[in-house]
């Protein structure tokens, strides 16, 4: 009789150490994906933080190291660079739009730009939106001297340009985060 090499006579233990092992990566690889894609979200609302990207990029991590039923494909990976792309791309051409459309100008852009990050800052979340339209109001009325009526439609398109654009960041990512 031959005796066994000591590997072979303990093989359990190593299967199922390694079957721990990956178990375990798999929960760290999706925990992690969960939480950039979290932050994905909040990045939606926070113009600091770039919301698509870091939700494609949760989608990119599952795709690589986790995706044992084959749910993400390389053509929905494709779909969704395109949709990330577009997403972002409509988000940076949406306010300045609005407010053009409704009779506003480049400063009220501008300004409603600085009302959110300052109502982000001292009235968090509700600053951010009235921060936004309060700025637009601020650069047309004080600083271009234009009519209140007008002054208000064009704070008006700075705030919807800028919930157009939260709105689509916000759908697409959520639809991302469902996929995650």
């Amino acid at each position: 009789l031959k005796a066994l090499p000591r590997r072979d006579l303990y093989s359990w233990q190593s299967t199922w150490a390694k079957e721990i092992h990956n178990m375990l990566f798999e929960i760290f690889i999706d925990l992690i994906a969960v939480l950039i894609a979290i932050a994905g979200i909040v990045g939606c609302i926070i113009p600091a933080i770039p919301g698509p990207p870091l939700t494609y990029a949760s989608l990119l991590l599952l795709y690589f190291f986790n995706n044992p039923t084959d749910a993400i494909t390389g053509k929905f990976l494709i779909i969704w660079i395109a949709i990330t792309a577009a997403v972002t791309i409509l988000d940076y051409v949406a306010q300045p739009y609005f407010t053009k459309i409704t009779g506003g100008t480049k400063l009220a852009v501008r300004y409603s730009i600085a009302g959110m990050v300052a109502g982000m800052v001292f009235f968090p979340p509700f600053g951010i939106i009235a921060g936004s339209f309060i700025g637009a109001l601020i650069a047309e009325f004080v600083v271009n001297k234009k009519p209140l009526q007008n002054s208000l439609l064009a704070a008006f398109g700075a705030f919807l340009g800028f919930i157009f654009g939260t709105g689509l960041k916000l759908a697409a990512c959520g639809t991302m985060l469902y996929y995650a």
